[in-house]
């Protein structure tokens, strides 16, 4: 199943305010894995920049100035995300300015129904935690140490990490098999999937691993 990681940065908070999307950054995945494909795109706002915005992305009115405006990339990015899930942290923000561009432009609003917010999974998971996304990169030891400044592309690698240990899924496994439609030149596919967390042990059978440990090495050296 496909689905595409996506984040956005904004001139500020309130679309109420006139505030626009300056950056979009989207990651496919494929049966979890990232994929080649992605898509990013600065833009340009047609409106200043917030200070507040200013302090969590570092993108100017200067550096947004030539920049492509929304309705010059819309085409290629809801081709990119049609008929994929999307997996957003606080979606409610993301998709409400995305909304509000493509309603700019007359264009169909993204249906909810077809986001999944990594946001009410971690509320749900860790109640009265912080489950913000550098909390939750901390909770799973993912390395965020280059986040200085928000951004949407590196933002969708560290949600990518995130969504993954968030429902429970951890290493990827290569499973080879023979392509017997295809025999005549015996190639291989591959098919890559994720196995559940590893169950750590009780306290109980920690403290029975260590007993066993401890009489068989006085064994072992008597």
């Amino acid at each position: 199943m496909k689905e595409i990681v996506l984040d956005t940065e904004t001139t500020g908070l309130s679309i109420k305010d006139g505030h626009r999307i300056v950056e979009i950054g989207c990651i496919e995945l494929d049966n979890l894995v990232p994929t080649s494909n992605k898509f990013h795109c600065y833009l340009n706002p047609e409106r200043k920049v917030s200070e507040k915005a200013l302090e969590v992305h570092g993108y100017t009115n200067e550096f947004l100035g030539d920049k492509k405006k929304f309705r010059e990339i819309v085409e290629d990015f809801l081709l990119f995300i049609k008929d994929k899930k999307l997996i957003i942290h606080n979606a409610d923000f993301d998709i409400a300015h995305l909304n509000n561009e493509l309603a700019l432009l007359g264009k169909d609003k993204i249906d909810k129904s077809n986001v999944l917010d990594t946001l009410e999974i971690a509320r749900n998971k860790f109640p009265g935690s912080q489950i913000s996304l550098d909390a939750l990169c901390k909770r799973y030891r993912i390395d965020n140490s280059k986040r200085e400044k928000h951004t949407a592309l590196l933002d969708c690698e560290l949600l990518t990490k995130v969504y993954i240990n968030l429902i429970d899924q951890k290493e990827p496994t290569l499973n080879f098999f023979n392509n017997t439609k295809n025999s005549s030149d015996n190639r291989i596919n591959q098919n890559i999937s994720y196995f559940k967390k590893i169950i750590k042990p009780t306290p109980e059978e920690i403290k029975l691993h260590k007993k066993f440990l401890k009489s068989n090495l006085k064994k072992n050296f008597h």
